[in-house]
């Protein structure tokens, strides 16, 4: 199916999508006009939150004409995200021009690596101090006055200066704003790695767009139920699928993510096979002329109880955890020295060994712990598949136990498991602990069958990944909304409501590690406190208008969600809450019948609200698309409780 695919957060939200060219045609230049008086303390939000933004002055007015001075290096993406940025802003004319040659006027924007003479003279002339140790993907800005200067540690930091940029911009000016800035986990991103149906094309294209504009940095290539990803892995992909792979390995580079191939050759594997070796590192040699330079081998999800051909059991002994290991070590050393580095610029190799889910020693661990290259990057999930939080210091015995800083592999917000059946996971991405980033290299989420779905996750993952020290969930959760509806407050606030119905996070085991509903259930609650006390009347003034946005959500959000997809992934829970709003509000009226005295309207009130919640429950998840499927659940244990309870208060 093809979607519509909007992302709009600033003024060159879709910049990447929909930028002109860098060059036009020379006009005369027009005198920059004087620049526009900042608020002295404001500075706008910029997910993902930097390590260092302050105000710095006046806002840089944007005249008719912009030329944009960059260094050779700066690549063709950022040129033209930064051409739609001012474009976006309100400039008729954005000339890119290399340093060196003629500038055509107008206001000048200079763009390059730190350490370029000019750029570093201009950042210390605009009172922005670089520390000489800035990590890799590092970068500054500073927008004051008449003066617009980004520079990078390299070429990610650059193109994140402009898209840091395109953040502070709005119509005619950009904001006056100081930027140190760099991320604090080296891997951040997503891996598509869960059960059921893989997404579309389309929708992978979109994700790495989505990725791209919040700086997010790396995705895994790992559908569990893409064939020649794991049953068949020794076959070549076809050539329609194969172009599909290109396209987004094109489209991963253009926006500074990271394409990563995952290849799991688990279930079937011989390990002492020299003809499987060979079926294997032909398989990542097709993706390596493709252009993939980041290299995944899971292995988990097998039976290493057993082994898949005689010759291992020759080789390496009678299946055990110990023999597993070593079998596992021989290959994945193997592969990173024959494979990865005699192929330039590869990068090390990533593994999700069998024993990913505990931090418990055992002889697995501890043969790959002692033997495995130091270079490979080991995944983990936390303690448990699911985990209920991670923190720094299990993160640490992580480390101990397999010899390395890990890379988390997290199963939020990922509903391809029992326990979420009917479910939408749209909860704040949360209960991962500040300071995670000196003990990990990184952190990718297994999202949703429903990608867009799982924009509201991945957003709170960008702003962590980058920036743990200064994470807050519910500032992140908010902005994902803002993200998702283009800045439409209306619709933000409806999305709100509607994320706050598909709060529960599950565990493996049913356990809710995030509840559901608290912002219905704490209204809920004030309610009956109210209701108890004798104040029925205000108890239903108070609750009645949020049960209309609940009851108008679904509407709004169909209309109003920039992000068109996210309404097409979510459309059955959509229809439930359109049900279930309609529902609480005929509550509510039914309960003001009664304190009126017409308990005749009260209880046809209460009937059709009952009718209503049967609807609702007959609303299934769109069968193929979600694993497992079942009846959509939206704030049940909390919304259908207080239907059910409602028409007995008195």
């Amino acid at each position: 199916m093809t979607r519509a695919h909007t992302r709009v957060l600033s003024l060159a939200g879709a910049v990447l999508l929909a930028a002109a060219t860098a060059t036009g045609a020379a006009s005369a230049a027009a005198p920059a006009p004087p620049p526009v008086q900042a608020a002295p303390d404001r500075v706008p939000q910029v997910t993902p939150q930097p390590q260092q933004i302050r105000p710095l002055g006046a806002d840089v007015a944007v005249p008719g004409r912009v030329t944009v001075v960059v260094d050779r290096e700066v690549d063709q993406p950022t040129r033209d995200l930064l051409a739609g940025t001012f474009r976006a802003a309100g400039a008729q004319q954005v000339d890119v021009v290399e340093a060196g040659g003629p500038a055509p006027g107008g206001l000048t924007v200079r763009v390059g690596a730190l350490t370029t003479d000019d750029v570093a003279r201009g950042l210390r002339d605009a009172g922005v101090e670089v520390p000489p140790d800035l990590p890799a993907e590092g970068y500054a800005l500073a927008a004051t006055g008449r003066t617009v200067v980004l520079g990078g540690v390299d070429g990610d930091g650059v193109f994140y200066a402009a898209k840091t940029l395109s953040r502070l911009a709005r119509p005619g000016s950009v904001a006056g704003t100081a930027v140190v800035d760099h991320p604090l986990m080296p891997l951040r991103g997503a891996i598509e790695g869960f059960y059921g149906s893989p997404w579309t094309h389309q929708e992978r294209l979109d994700q790495l767009a989505f990725y791209s504009d919040l700086k997010l940095n790396t995705y895994v290539y790992a559908p569990k139920d893409d064939p020649y990803h794991r049953e068949k892995w020794r076959d070549p992909y076809p050539p329609d699928k194969l172009a599909e792979l290109d396209e987004l390995v094109d489209q991963g580079s253009r926006g500074h993510v990271r394409f990563t191939f995952a290849l799991s050759p688990g279930l079937s594997i011989c390990y002492s096979s020299e003809d499987d070796w060979k079926a294997l590192t032909a398989k990542l040699q097709a993706m390596y002329d493709l252009g993939v330079r980041a290299f995944s081998l899971p292995l988990d999800d097998i039976d290493y109880t057993k082994w898949n051909c005689a010759g291992d059991e020759q080789k390496y002994g009678a299946p055990s955890q110990q023999s597993a290991g070593q079998a596992q070590v021989d290959l994945l050393n193997r592969l990173q020295k024959e494979f990865i580095d005699s192929h330039e610029g590869a990068r090390p190799l990533q593994t999700v060994p069998t024993e990913y889910s505990d931090t418990e020693d055992s002889p697995y661990k501890r043969t790959i712990r002692e033997q495995l290259d130091k270079r490979v990057e080991m995944m983990w999930t936390g303690v448990g598949v699911i985990p209920v939080e991670i923190t720094v210091e299990q993160a640490q015995q992580a480390a101990r136990v397999w010899g390395r800083k890990v890379f988390v592999w997290d199963n939020y917000p990922v509903n391809d498991f029992d326990a979420t059946e009917g479910r939408l996971l749209l909860a704040p991405y949360a209960e991962r602990e500040p300071g995670l980033h000196g003990q990990l290299s990184g952190i990718v989420l297994n999202p949703m069958n429903q990608a867009s779905a799982s924009k509201v996750a991945e957003f709170g993952a960008a702003d962590f990944t980058w920036n743990d020290t200064a994470y807050d969930p519910l500032r992140a959760w908010r902005e994902s909304a803002r993200y998702l509806a283009g800045g439409d407050g209306r619709t933000a606030e409806a999305l709100l409501a509607f994320f706050d119905l598909e709060h529960l996070a599950p565990t493996g085991d049913g356990v809710a590690w995030q509840p559901q509903a608290p912002e219905l259930a704490r209204r809920l609650a004030e309610f009956r406190a109210a209701w108890e006390s004798g104040d029925k009347a205000g108890a239903l003034v108070a609750l009645r208008p949020y049960a209309a946005l609940i009851a108008n959500a679904p509407e709004r959000i169909r209309a109003g969600v920039a992000d068109e997809a996210f309404a097409s992934d979510a459309a059955p829970w959509l229809d439930a809450t359109d049900l279930l709003g309609d529902a609480l509000v005929l509550t509510a009226d039914g309960l003001k019948a009664r304190i009126d005295g017409n308990e005749q309207d009260a209880r046809a009130k209460f009937a059709e609200a009952a009718e209503l919640q049967r609807r609702a429950g007959e609303i299934h998840t769109v069968p193929g698309e979600t694993r497992p499927q079942g009846p959509v659940r939206v704030g049940d244990g909390v919304l259908d409780v207080f239907l059910g309870e409602a028409p007995e208060l008195r």
